[in-house]
């Protein structure tokens, strides 16, 4: 049965419903519509122990990267609704797996991890990194391992009203990995812009890449490169108290940008009695039509949205975001012939394509999306 036709049912819907909440391992009683009283972010300082990292110019890319985690926890945690967990506090080595496992152990809202590149010609620069696509295929894997531990619980059925193995299960996780994407994205944004204008750093782009430290989180993720040790001129600044402090403030703000961000989509709750009301902001218009698009690539740049600038797919649509375009392909209401239209788009190359969704224009997660349904 497609899976449109599965949400059309109430205890189907229901059932995916709970499942989200369940994610983040919250029993329906605790979940309760509440509003989000603190963001949980794990910074995490590349490398540590007898792995030095990179050693450009006989700077050690561990030390820059401890120092660098340190005191953008120390910035953003000031904010009374932000709580900072390090992977590391100290020159002790941390294996991927586990940098990656404390954060959806804590259920984290953010995983951020702090490097500096090198390279064999004199490169220097700023660059941002999402999981790419390959490493989301093995993310979707560790996803489904972490909600297996349910099973182990004593009455996991009474409070999740979840099981790991369903299909509807499955479904979920890969909506959620769509929205953590388009997270993920949004914040190495932030950091990006923030580090190229505010520090005059030059520019190497938002990527995605298959990082190992990014496929082990299920959550929204960035990897930030500092720059090039290897590059003396850039080396000596991220090695100097100043470089990193610049480079600190300039992270933190993103991410406080970022959780301010979060807030705006996250409605507001009035407890009455015991029984909570959720208050809609008031500039909302309600209504149940929701557009699905798929988004195909995001760039400073303006693209004119020819055929022949996006391998030959017609009707592109271009958004200005911030600073950013992002494009679009596709429009219907139908979450069904979006999947289709997702399957042709990556055919066509954009095998990091996803799908987005839109209500009175304004965008919101597939997964409320699907709800209105």
């Amino acid at each position: 049965m497609p899976i449109v036709e599965h949400l059309k049912y109430n205890h189907k819907t229901k059932l995916f419903t709970l499942f989200i909440c369940s994610l983040f391992f919250l029993s329906a009683s605790e979940f309760s519509f509440a509003q989000k009283k603190t963001y949980t972010i794990v910074l995490d300082a590349g490398h540590g122990g007898h792995d030095p990292g990179n050693i450009g110019n006989g700077y050690r890319e561990k030390n820059i990267a401890l120092k660098v985690a340190l005191e953008v926890g120390k910035i953003i945690g000031k904010e009374k609704d932000i709580k900072v967990v390090f992977t590391r506090k100290k020159d002790v080595f941390i294996e991927l797996w586990k940098r990656g496992s404390v954060a959806n152990r804590i259920k984290a809202d953010l995983f951020v991890s702090i490097h500096c590149d090198s390279h064999t010609t004199n490169a220097y620069g700023i660059g941002t990194f999402v999981l790419g696509a390959r490493g989301n295929r093995q993310n979707l894997e560790i996803a489904k391992r972490e909600n297996s531990v349910i099973l182990l619980e004593k009455d996991y059925k009474q409070n999740y009203n979840y099981d790991p193995n369903s299909p509807e299960s499955v479904i979920g996780l890969s909506l959620l990995q769509e929205e953590n994407l388009d997270r993920s994205l949004q914040l190495a944004s932030l950091i990006q812009n923030n580090l190229v204008t505010k520090l005059n750093r030059h520019n190497r782009y938002v990527k995605m890449d298959n990082f190992q430290v990014l496929r082990e989180t299920i959550m929204p993720s960035v990897l930030v490169e500092l720059g090039f040790l290897t590059n003396k001129k850039e080396g000596r600044f991220l090695n100097s108290r100043s470089g990193q402090q610049a480079m600190a403030k300039n992270i933190a703000s993103s991410i406080v940008s970022f959780v301010n961000q979060l807030k705006i989509n996250t409605v507001d709750v009035v407890s009455v009695d015991k029984y909570p009301v959720v208050v809609e902001p008031k500039d909302v218009v309600q209504t149940t039509q929701v557009e699905y698009k798929i988004q195909i690539a995001s760039s400073r740049k303006k693209i004119a949205t020819k055929a022949y600038n996006f391998k030959g797919l017609k009707d592109v649509e271009s958004i200005k975001v911030g600073r950013f375009y992002k494009y679009y392909y596709g429009k219907t209401t139908n979450y069904k012939n979006i999947q289709s239209l997702l399957k042709r788009v990556k055919k066509k190359g954009y095998r990091s394509a996803f799908i987005a969704a839109f209500k009175d224009g304004e965008k919101i997660s597939v997964k409320q999306a699907l709800k209105t349904r």
